[in-house]
Formats: structure tokens, sequence, C-alpha cells
């Protein structure tokens, strides 16, 4: 997708302020970008397959559950006894011992023995995991059948510590993962061998993208083997001389290039003050007072004329615009409508220039919406 982040803090660099103004103008041109395939779609039916389990960790210091969570010493006595130690509930103390859920993806085409990374959870109350080992824990999938097998030494990437009434924690200390830290046992049945027809799935469905997917492969094919289902798939006949290659074919289309369309968008993160906008935004006709702040917009259409003796010249309809922003003290903001519209991108760049604040510039774009001169959807996270 061709989308530019725009800054919305204040700077006192002038080669910066032309750096960012630069690289607006540039992303909102609306420049043809090319991608692969493969990076916008996806076959129908080779997906990851989510994978989990219940599993007990052990060896912390005094960190783990406490007796009351009894799910982790009930846990804990079956494992022994599994081990040959008969024991008492009442008699075991797990404060080294957490209980926890363990998730994985297995990976399209998996083969047996093959590793894969785990994500562990606690469950209880432990108050950390730092330092802790995961048992022999099966992962099983939606059909109840255990597809790995995990067990390792957890990393948290993140400590928690703390004496005398005073502590510091970084990430959370109650989940890690064990990299490389499942066997896997078993495969689900994932077959490309005698397909006939395949289907291309779009990461984000859209009707022009489908088609532009369709013209490439069968521009590439020399023929009609690939039609649009919806917006959302292209269902490709594989030819005869393919037919035992699935493979082959599946890697000359991933490589062919594609200009993906998207829809205008506007997502504004109000935790962060990031504004982020598609290169096919637009706005209409307005004028903007804002506090002190008024924002003019004028564009005209003028014509470039070739030069007498150049050869293959032609005429054609430049848009210049022109885009006034003032900010006063003291007096009333007059604003003049101008007829025509104006690349949103213009608008925000020049907010940025006298340094809007993120709060102003959110409230600012909101109105637009409001008004019904953004030609885009607006997404606020």
């Amino acid at each position: 997708m061709n989308h530019t982040t725009i800054p919305t803090h204040r700077s006192n660099s002038r080669p910066l302020l032309r750096a960012m103004a630069a690289l607006i103008l540039l992303a909102l041109a609306g420049l043809a970008f090319a991608v692969r395939i493969k990076d916008v779609t996806h076959v129908e039916g080779m997906r990851e397959n989510q994978l989990i389990g219940y599993g007990l960790v052990v060896g912390l210091n005094g960190t783990g559950d406490g007796s009351q969570t009894d799910f982790t010493v009930h846990s804990l006595v079956a494992y022994l006894q599994r081990s040959g130690v008969t024991i008492s509930p009442d008699l075991v103390k797990v404060k080294n011992t957490a209980a926890v859920i363990v998730t994985a993806n297995l990976t399209p085409f998996a083969r047996t023995g093959q590793r894969l990374d785990v994500t562990v959870s606690s469950i209880g109350d432990a108050a950390n995991l730092q330092g802790g080992t995961l048992l022999m824990s099966p992962l099983k999938g939606p059909d109840g059948q255990v597809y790995a097998v995990a067990q390792g030494s957890l990393s948290l990437g993140g400590f928690s510590a703390g004496s005398g009434g005073s502590s510091s924690t970084k990430n959370h200390p109650t989940a890690g993962s064990v990299p490389d830290g499942a066997l896997v046992e078993r495969v689900p049945p994932t077959r490309l061998e005698g397909r006939t027809t395949l289907t291309l799935m779009l990461d984000n469905p859209d009707f022009t993208t489908a088609q532009r997917v369709t013209e490439a492969i069968n521009q590439r094919f020399h023929g009609p083997c690939a039609h649009a289902a919806d917006s959302g798939g292209v269902t490709i006949k594989v030819p005869a001389e393919y037919g035992k290659d699935l493979t082959a074919f599946l890697s000359e289309i991933e490589r062919l290039p594609i200009h993906p369309d998207q829809r205008a968008r506007v997502i504004i993160d109000e935790r962060t003050g990031t504004v982020v906008m598609g290169a096919e935004v637009r706005i209409a006709t307005l004028a903007i007072a804002h506090g002190n702040l008024s924002i003019q917009i004028s564009q005209k259409n003028d014509v470039s004329q070739p030069n007498a003796f150049s050869k293959g010249g032609q005429t054609q309809a430049v848009s210049n615009t022109e885009v006034s922003v003032q900010e006063e003290t003291g007096k009333k903001t007059q604003l003049n409508l101008m007829p025509e519209g104006v690349c949103l991108g213009e608008v925000v760049e020049s907010l940025n220039a006298i340094g809007v604040t993120p709060r102003d510039l959110m409230a600012i774009l909101q109105s637009i919406k409001a008004s019904g001169a953004l030609q885009a959807e607006l997404v606020i996270r």
C-alpha cells in the first residue's frame, strides 16, 4: 500500500521540514509501484494451523503459583505419579512451579521432526517465569489430535525484580517463548499433486487488485487460465504442461509483478499522534478555521503548450494548487471559500510547517470528514 507516515511534532529544522514535505508530495502523487503476487495473496488451503496445549514450568525461584492454585497442585501430583512417585496433594508446594498455556503455529507443508517456536503464558498466579523450564507438553489442533510436543528453557525478554517495597518490571514476566521448542510429530494432509485448479486468496480483498492479478497471470501463460471469482479470490486452471509440476507453476505466478489498488483511507493513532494516509486521499473545496489558524485552498487549471519546434509534444492540462495558512492573534479570521479541490497532503503539510499539535491536527481531520469534504475512510485508533 502506498502510504506516507506524517510526523505531527514541531520541528525547528527547515531542512527536515523540506524533506518531509518532499516525502509527502511524492507519496501523495499516486506514483505506481509494483509488488509480487506472493506479497498480496496466498493459496487457498495452504495456511498455518494453530496448536495449543497445557503444561508446567518448573525451576522458578519462588515466583510460581501459590498453594491456593489447585489445578497446578493436581497437575504436578499427576506428573509425579506418571513418573512413579506417589505423594499426597496436601504435601505439595508449588511456589517453584507454574501452570501455563503453550501455543504454536504449525506451518503449511511442515514435516515430521521439524521444529517450531512456542509461546508460554501463565494461567495461575505466578509472579515471574524467569529461569523456568517447560516440561514436555503435547500440542493439539482443533481436531484434538497431537501434532507437536514442546519442551525447553524459557526466554522472557524482560524481568521483574524488587526488594524492600520497591520493584522494577520490564515487559511481561509471566509470558515468554521457547525458540525451536516444539517438535512436529504429525502433519495435516496438504497435497498439491493431482490438483487441476488453484485459488489465490487476496490478503486485502479488492475487485481492482483481483482483476490485475488475473490479467498478469493470463498474460504470462498466454491464455485465459485465470479469472477473478470475486474481490477476494482468483481461480486458476493449471495448464497441462504444469500438471505434474505445480511447484514450478506457483513459483512462476508468485514472481509476477502487479500494481495493487486500495481504498482511500486516513488512519489516526491518538496515542502517538501519528497520521497515515494513502495516495488516493482527496478533499473537496473547503476553508478551515481552527482557533487562530486559517487555511485557504485554491487550484487553477492551466494549459501547458509544447515548444514551437518540438517533436512529439502534446498540449496538456496542468493543475496548480496554492495553499495559504495564516496564524493571527487577537483578530478575527476571515475565510474565503475557493471553488476548487486540493490534495489532503498539502493541507497537512501546511499545518506541520507552522507546528500544529497532534490534537489540533486530529480535530481538523475529523471535522473535514464530518463536513463531507474528505473523500476517504477515517480510521481512529
